[in-house]
């Protein structure tokens, strides 16, 4: 396929294709700006598993305010498997993509970003939430099974989706790939630049709302408030309000949906014992006393900030490699690499929940945290051309949480 992407916005920008597995000189990250008035043309093949990708800016130092102000979308990948499988799949009408964000707003109406420091350590949050771009979004089902795909297409919050009668639904997909089978829960966790599929039964007449739950456990946000860092605590209490994203409305009469397959594919497994290396990734953030007496960037892996001259891996195609992430910083933090999709192998040494055992792009690494993920890089070789891999909190990425890599023949 070939993309014509026009920039009109007056400033240089760039636009990356999360997920998708592509030369990297189309990648589409901080390297391929295109300056006001140009064309960028990127040409590549499809080769992915069906799923749920989306498209933003990668611009240096500028992604999340390229992005608030509201440069994404959603792009959609079928393939023989899913179009073997009887589910909803037609668009539109039980087969809905939701593109989930939050915003801050003037009172004139146009959007409001970073304000003080508070805004880039904790990330952007907004308190408005919007759905496809739209504020208090309802839509009419005919159906009485509909297939959600959810994207967390926010700069920094961490969603905990559900509904707001606590029924249960299954989950069918990750971000690159679908699940071997549906997983009944009710419940998501995405973090920003996740993604996910469910299927949710419906009643004739009955409302439902989509909605974020605070967090609640020993991981994560509040987990991390209940280990005693009480200085944190206010900082962060504005990632545990409840926002309501969508109201589904079913009609009187619902047609029918084809029932839920107990097994949606056979999903290739990558075996730890075929990688040929594993590295280290360790994402850090200076905080108080530590950042006001000068110690470094505020934001790193494995000690250095992002530059663009400099390559941090060196990776041989063909290889399988495990990728061990740990969080050493008090916040959660999304873990994007792109290029290729992984498959978690452990958190803390116990296994993935079931609801992320396919393939994905991102994971979402909590403080004290070590999750292995394993990859095979194929395909594209380049030594000249880097890829990326960072967090997905967006003004992390943009000070320095990101490093680079190239693919080698």
């Amino acid at each position: 396929m070939r993309l014509n992407v026009h920039n009109t916005i007056g400033e240089p920008a760039t636009l990356h294709w999360h997920g998708l597995h592509v030369p990297a000189l189309f990648d589409g990250g901080p390297h391929q700006v295109i300056e006001p008035g140009k064309i960028w043309s990127p040409e590549f093949s499809i080769k992915q598993m069906a799923g749920t990708f989306w498209y933003h800016p990668h611009t240096l130092h500028n992604t999340g305010q390229q992005v608030w102000k509201g440069i994404a979308g959603l792009m959609l990948v079928e393939d023989e498997d899913s179009d073997r499988l009887d589910m909803p799949k037609d668009y539109g009408i039980d087969d809905i993509p939701l593109v989930l964000q939050d915003r801050l707003f003037n009172r004139d109406g146009s959007f409001r970003y970073i304000e003080a420091m508070h805004n880039v350590m904790m990330g952007m949050k907004g308190d408005v939430p919007l759905t496809n771009g739209t504020i208090t979004p309802y839509f009419k089902a005919t159906t009485n099974r509909l297939r959600l795909r959810l994207l967390n297409g926010s700069n920094a919050r961490l969603f905990n989706l559900g509904f707001d009668d606590d029924r249960s639904f299954y989950q069918i997909a990750t971000d690159g790939s679908f699940l071997e089978a549906p997983y009944q829960t009710n419940r998501v966790r995405l973090g920003p630049g996740e993604r996910a599929e469910i299927i949710v039964e419906l009643s004739r007449n009955e409302p439902v709302v989509l909605r974020t739950y605070p967090f609640t456990g020993s991981g994560g946000i509040m987990g991390m408030m209940r280990r005693g860092m009480g200085m944190m605590r206010n900082m962060m209490g504005d990632d545990n309000r409840r926002f309501d994203f969508l109201q589904i409305r079913p009609s009187a009469s619902l047609s029918s949906s084809p029932e839920m397959p107990a097994r949606l594919i056979n999903l290739p497994r990558l075996d730890a014992s075929t990688a040929v290396k594993t590295r280290r990734f360790v994402m850090e953030m200076l905080m108080g006393p530590a950042m006001m007496m000068g110690g470094g960037n505020p934001f790193s892996i494995n000690g250095r900030a992002m530059e663009m001259n400099r390559i941090d891996e060196i990776i041989k195609l063909g290889d399988t490699e495990i990728w061990e992430i740990h969080n050493a910083s008090p916040l959660p933090h999304p873990f994007h690499i792109h290029d290729i999709q992984f498959q978690i192998l452990d958190r803390n040494g116990e296994p993935p929940h079931p609801g992320e055992r396919g393939f994905k792009d991102t994971v979402t690494v909590d403080p004290d945290e070590t999750v292995r993920v394993i990859a095979k890089f194929e395909d594209y070789a380049d030594p000249d051309n880097p890829y990326m891999y960072h967090c997905h909190i967006l003004e992390h990425e943009d000070n320095g949480m990101m490093g680079q890599f190239v693919v080698k023949a």
